[in-house]
């Protein structure tokens, strides 16, 4: 298994189920590894490392909502399908709520399965892909001096270089080029690229002094 390779966790208590499922998703050309228990997986588990879990709802000791609890509270927005051996509506509607892709009560059929997994392992790879944008975005804000975050601030605002140049009390020719650096730093060619960007971030744009 390589380091970026996707993983289907299958947290359940019970040997045959984790057996069946492992021989399940390999056909299916998934990678498995199973876990007898939460305990087991959370001392093994990387929140680097893609993939989704199948979890089994009613375990012994931290159960399966709590474990989505536990990971939710540590930051990892891991993708989760619950699986149960009783249709419990109360149980099921919490998990949802919290983030779950889908709960499937026992037996489980193996298509709805396979179709929920491809589900949780596509939105694992957008929330991957945001995470890894927000992050680029954040190493490229990080690298703009005081000056230029300043007229960053202003540029979104929609501010013309003139007006921006009277609000920081320099010249039009100044700003000009902290413009231009700023736009070389954050690497986008163009005003509506840049303000995108400043968007996802989270940039708020400065007022003018004059408004």
């Amino acid at each position: 298994m390589t380091a970026d390779a996707e993983v289907v966790f299958v947290v359940d208590d019970d040997p045959g189920i984790r057996k069946a499922l492992a021989r399940l998703l390999r056909a299916a050309g998934f990678e498995a590894r199973g876990f007898a228990s939460p305990e087991a997986f959370l001392e093994e588990h990387d929140p680097a490392a893609p993939g989704c879990v199948i979890l089994d709802v009613g375990l012994p000791g931290l159960n399966g909502l709590e474990l989505q609890q536990a990971l939710s509270a540590s930051g990892c927005a891991r993708s989760i399908i619950f699986i149960s051996g009783q249709g419990d509506i109360p149980m099921s509607v919490r998990a949802m709520k919290a983030g779950a892709i889908d709960f499937l009560t026992k037996p489980i059929d193996d298509e709805q399965l396979l179709a929920a997994i491809r589900t949780a392992l596509q939105r694992d790879r957008q929330a991957r892909r945001a995470r890894a944008d927000r992050n680029s975005i954040a190493e490229r804000l990080a690298t703009l001096t005081e000056r230029e975050r300043e007229v960053l601030e202003h540029v979104v605002a929609g501010q013309l270089n003139k007006h921006i140049a009277r609000d920081l009390g320099t010249v039009e020719k100044t700003i000009k080029v902290h413009r231009g650096r700023v736009m070389a730093k954050m690497g986008v060619d163009s005003l509506a690229e840049l303000v995108r960007v400043a968007e996802r971030a989270g940039i708020v744009p400065a007022r003018s002094s004059s408004w």
